[in-house]
């Protein structure tokens, strides 16, 4: 029940966003009444998405019809925001995908093409200056949480590496590498002069 609740909200609000941007019904236009099964192989999920009526409609569903369906983790397909990922993904064994591939590149070339303009649609609530001001601090806000996040990956990085000690630096790692690849020579010409002198006795 929950699952079907939450399915419910994630459709509403991507009708919403069907709205704000009027060039992805014309890009979902090719698509439509299309059946993409999506399976979500941590979750144990299957949904049912097609594109009808200039509406997107979700459906849980175990039913095997369908003219297209994609299998992956949840992480997986996040990634297919870039529809370059996804034969990437398929050679890599990280997504099946089964019927027509055109059907997935499809609404991820959709997707991946979204252009709103959220100043204009803020401006209807709020006016144009406040609106333009407003997205320029969220686009502020956004590039400082992705420099806080490289910063403190960087910082995680170095004391794991450097003052705990429980990573391998990549330049240890090849000296390593390197050393292990010289004993195993030692070995094998050890191994070759032992089994010559054993065949002279």
């Amino acid at each position: 029940m929950l699952a079907n609740a939450l399915l419910s909200l994630v459709e509403r609000i991507i009708n919403h966003v069907l709205q704000l941007d009027s060039s992805l019904k014309d890009n979902l236009a090719a698509i439509s009444d299309k059946q993409l099964l999506i399976e979500i192989r941590d979750w144990q999920q299957r949904i049912l998405c097609v594109y009808s009526d200039e509406q997107i409609h979700l459906y849980s569903t175990a039913e095997h019809h369908f003219d297209c369906m994609i299998s992956a983790d949840i992480d997986t397909l996040l990634t297919l925001k870039n529809p370059a990922m996804l034969t990437q993904l398929i050679r890599q064994d990280k997504l099946d995908l089964q019927g027509d591939l055109h059907i997935a590149q499809g609404f991820s070339n959709a997707f991946a093409a979204l252009n709103i303009d959220w100043p204009e649609h803020f401006s209807r609530y709020i006016g144009d200056a406040p609106a333009q001001q407003l997205w320029l601090s969220l686009q502020a806000m956004k590039r400082h949480g992705v420099n806080v996040k490289n910063k403190l990956e960087n910082t995680l990085t170095t004391l794991c590496q450097d003052e705990l000690a429980v990573t391998i630096h990549p330049l240890e790692l090849a000296e390593f590498k390197q050393q292990n690849r010289q004993l195993k020579n030692q070995v094998s010409q050890l191994e070759m002069r032992i089994n010559a002198l054993l065949k002279s006795c």
